[in-house]
């Protein structure tokens, strides 16, 4: 016949009521963890953000310099501009009436789509 008791555990007691850990081991064991996921999100992050910059910047410069070679660039980040979010890329100089807006570039920016240009070797 079948016990609900096992003769393994005839006697114990579960636990005497205190946690298993302390507080500060919790502490601890959180702090541990959060600074491990950072340290593994963290560099990803930061290097797609210094790619994307370096590709805006790239970018904005051909754009400019399509428009106006003897124009600088100037590109910067915007969660909410005027010409939605993203990369957006501006003249630094007074060709185009002052710093202007030339082209949006997105979140990920990529090479410049430049129209082709008319009568030049056609």
């Amino acid at each position: 016949m079948w016990d609900d008791e096992q003769p393994e555990l005839v006697g114990y007691e579960p636990g005497d009521g205190r946690p298993l850990r302390s507080r500060r081991m919790l502490l601890a064991m959180r702090v541990v963890v959060t600074v491990g996921i950072a340290g593994l999100v963290l560099p990803g992050v930061i290097g797609t953000v210094m790619i994307n910059a370096r590709d805006a910047a790239e970018s904005c410069k051909r754009w400019v310099k399509y428009e106006n070679p003897n124009d600088s660039s100037n590109v910067s980040f915007e969660l909410m501009g005027a010409h939605g979010s993203g990369w957006q890329c501006y003249t630094a100089s007074n060709s185009f009436g002052g710093s202007q807006f030339v082209a949006s570039l997105g979140w990920i920016p990529g090479p410049p789509l430049l129209p082709a240009r008319k009568g030049v070797n056609a």
